[in-house]
């Protein structure tokens, strides 16, 4: 059989529905909301790999400039606080940790009014990468936003916390 043969037999028997776009029967209001997910999926893709670039040549992960970056501007915290604001497990945080101590960038310590709890800290060395990196990077991601004008970064700001608050209130457990 040659290969001509092979294609055409290889759709024998295939509905038509499955060779074909399904319709869009679905009304304009749920197109809208469907083009706005899609948007705002692309763009923190978008943004994501581009700042997890800049931050690699930093010698570091997203997850771990985010690590140092909260210790270098809001100080010591525990773990589940750390969890809480890099929006990630408590598993993903100690992993990070893991890796971030290894290097040296950070230290963990018992708190002693209760043992349950660990705090993260910054060594010397880790201040001293965030301290020198930072202003580069806040240039960085001020540079990315420049296609906005400062009233739009704030109008866009407020909207995607507008919308962040109401989905976490209709749908996150």
């Amino acid at each position: 059989m040659d290969s001509t043969e092979q294609a055409q037999g290889d759709s024998v028997g295939v509905p038509d529905r499955l060779e074909t776009p399904a319709s869009r029967d679905w009304p304009e209001s749920q197109e809208r909301a469907l083009r706005l997910w899609i948007a705002l999926a692309r763009c923190y893709a978008t943004y994501a790999r581009a700042v997890a670039c800049k931050v690699g040549e930093y010698g570091l992960t997203t997850p771990q400039f985010g690590i140092l970056e909260a210790l270098y501007h809001l100080g010591p915290l525990n773990l589940g606080e750390l969890a809480g604001k890099l929006l990630v497990t408590g598993g993903n945080v100690t992993y990070v940790m893991d890796r971030l101590e290894e290097q040296g960038f950070v230290h963990r310590e018992r708190s002693p009014d209760d043992r349950r709890i660990i705090r993260a800290k910054l060594t010397e060395k880790g201040y001293e990468l965030i301290a020198q990196v930072f202003p580069g990077h806040g240039s960085f991601i001020e540079d990315l936003s420049s296609s906005l004008s400062s009233e739009e970064q704030e109008e866009l700001r407020a909207l995607l916390k507008k919308l962040g608050r109401a989905v976490h209130d209709r749908a996150v457990p």
